[in-house]
């Protein structure tokens, strides 16, 4: 199926739909590209950061049109377009760009400017990396989606920042705590001065689980407070057939608060993925015909 990339009308859609739209996420349009910022970093201010949109790309079809994988059946050439794009917005080359390698894992990552351009325009040399970090300005820290979380941190002090993937397995696993601890054991943050933000993502009214996923957030969650057999701070039973709500949002929130960050420096986009599916890349919407978001964090 072709898709439209009807820019004008799929921007006024999601800010009739989305309350926070202005608030906690920033709609921008640079040229055909369309992308999204948070308040809660730019505030920070301790470099560039964005969050792609399906807008403004030259893929086509179900990959319409920035998508930003290789491995969904685009051509090669049309991803590299989407991310020059990316890049000039950035005010970056495509060689500053340092890639995870996903494979829901709780691990993280130094980047150095030794590792500029891995994954984009040079072949990474690691495997199992969820998390990024560093404390040198210019490399593009960079990860993917299409409904998992994604965690910004930023330590305004020390001039260090963080990206994460999350998807149920990564925050089973707390990585957003893995990414403060190395933070603050690299950098030496403390996480009272960081600045974290959840990113768009698919929310607790579309993300439906079973019990093998309940039960492993149930021993997660067990020391959080409010746990029983049905529900879960972040997991809820919806009345389903052995199925379960789970809201990833809250799941994170719980986790980065846990790390030390306050509650009042942690930022929840509440802009959902799968509600939104004109807008950004959902696996569950479009039962996995779809293309990657990216999220990118560069300090200066």
């Amino acid at each position: 199926m072709e898709y439209r990339d009807d820019t004008d009308a799929v921007m006024a859609s999601v800010r009739r739909k989305e309350r926070t739209i202005g608030k906690r996420v920033r709609i921008h349009r640079d040229g055909g590209l369309v992308y999204l910022t948070f308040p809660a970093l730019e505030e920070v201010g301790v470099g560039k950061h964005l969050f792609s949109t399906r807008l403004g790309g030259v893929s086509k079809g179900h990959l319409g049109s920035m998508n930003l994988s290789y491995t969904r059946g685009d051509a090669v050439s049309c991803v590299d377009e989407n991310f020059r794009r990316i890049a000039g917005v950035m005010g970056k080359s495509p060689d500053d760009f340092v890639f995870t390698h996903q494979t829901h894992t709780a691990n993280v990552r130094v980047a150095t400017k030794a590792d500029r351009g891995k994954g984009l325009t040079r072949e990474r040399d690691y495997q199992d990396v969820d998390g990024l970090i560093t404390g040198e300005p210019g490399i593009v820290l960079s990860s993917f989606f299409a409904d998992c979380v994604p965690l910004y941190f930023a330590d305004p002090v020390n001039r260090a920042i963080g990206l994460a993937h999350s998807g149920w397995k990564g925050t089973v696993g707390k990585i957003g705590r893995a990414v403060v601890s190395a933070m603050t054991e690299q950098f030496g943050s403390d996480p009272a001065d960081m600045t974290a933000v959840i990113g768009p993502s698919i929310c607790g009214d579309c993300y439906e689980v079973g019990e093998d996923v309940a039960e492993q957030f149930r021993e997660a969650f067990a020391d959080d407070g409010g746990c029983d057999a049905e529900n879960c701070g972040p997991l809820l039973r919806d009345g389903g057939d052995g199925k379960y709500l789970l809201n990833l949002w809250e799941a994170n929130r719980r986790i980065l608060r846990e790390a030390g960050i306050s509650p009042a420096h942690i930022g929840v986009t509440d802009l959902c993925t799968c509600c939104n599916p004109d807008f950004l890349f959902s696996h569950r919407a479009s039962h996995g015909m779809r293309g990657n978001l990216g999220a990118f964090f560069t300090l200066e």
